[in-house]
């Protein structure tokens, strides 16, 4: 099998993944956008690997780690998005600029005054 074929299946499936990422609101669907980039990285890893002919299977080796890396991103991408979704009610994107409880925030940003007096006056405080 010629390399030609997984590495433009890859970049296909890496090139929906950052249009994913680029173009939706949703935070599962721009998790799952990356999810995609990740595994178009783990096909080129594994087809280079088999072209090569790597007695050590180094981009094997590497794919697994790359797996756990994802794995570990979806579980505290999701937790964060439960408490997000908790707090604010939506998994929207453009709704998320700011961390915290939601009544807080809105509080301060009415009474916060901007510029260098008030980083002096909460240094200060």
């Amino acid at each position: 099998m010629h390399l030609a074929y997984p590495v433009v299946l890859a970049a296909l499936l890496f090139g929906v993944g950052v249009y994913g990422v680029l173009a939706r609101r949703n935070v599962i669907l721009v998790l799952m956008s990356v999810e995609l980039m990740l595994n178009a990285v783990n096909l080129n890893l594994v087809a280079f690997d088999a072209w090569l002919r790597d007695s050590l299977h180094a981009g094997q080796a590497l794919t697994l780690f790359t797996i756990t890396v994802a794995a570990a991103e979806i579980g505290l991408g999701l937790a964060i998005v439960l408490l997000l979704f908790r707090a604010r009610g939506t998994a929207d994107v453009d709704r998320a600029t700011a961390l915290g409880d939601p009544a807080e925030s809105t509080a301060d940003a009415e009474e916060a005054p901007v510029g260098a007096e008030a980083l002096k006056g909460r240094a200060t405080a």
